[in-house]
């Protein structure tokens, strides 16, 4: 059985070890969606600005911040059972994250909580998903 924890239990835990664990919502498919970047990359953002996190692939993670800004961090390299997962965990010493953090895939199997792999982030993307029009207009 395969069970999963809600992302509030993991943040609430993790807020005092300085360490935060992230279970994605259900991304919104890209397919649906026209992606227009704004912007320059980043190399971090703000941590206590993030609000939630929707894993789209092992190699992409749209961070949803709390004033309604989107960053898309696109892995230098794919980050095995990430897709699957959904879920992932970093430490940092400080309130930003950043391109050189490292997180940590969660596997959240038989209500065992354990890390998979880790895997380095890539920069921050802002950007803003416009629904496509699909009724030929």
């Amino acid at each position: 059985m395969h069970v999963r924890t809600p992302a509030f239990l993991f943040v609430a835990a993790a807020l005092a070890t300085g360490s935060v664990a992230f279970s994605a919502e259900k991304p919104a498919k890209d397919e649906s969606t026209e992606i227009r970047t704004i912007g320059e990359p980043q190399n971090c953002i703000t941590r206590s600005s993030i609000r939630s996190t929707d894993v789209v692939d092992d190699q992409t993670i749209d961070f949803k911040m709390n004033n309604g800004d989107i960053y898309r961090n696109r892995l230098p390299q794919k980050c095995s059972g990430l897709g699957f997962e959904q879920a992932f965990s970093y430490k940092t010493s400080t309130n930003q994250l950043c391109s050189v953090d490292i997180i940590h895939v969660l596997d959240q199997t038989a209500g065992r909580l354990d890390t998979r792999g880790a895997c380095g982030l890539g920069q921050f993307q802002q950007i803003e998903k416009i629904p496509k029009d699909h009724s030929g207009h």
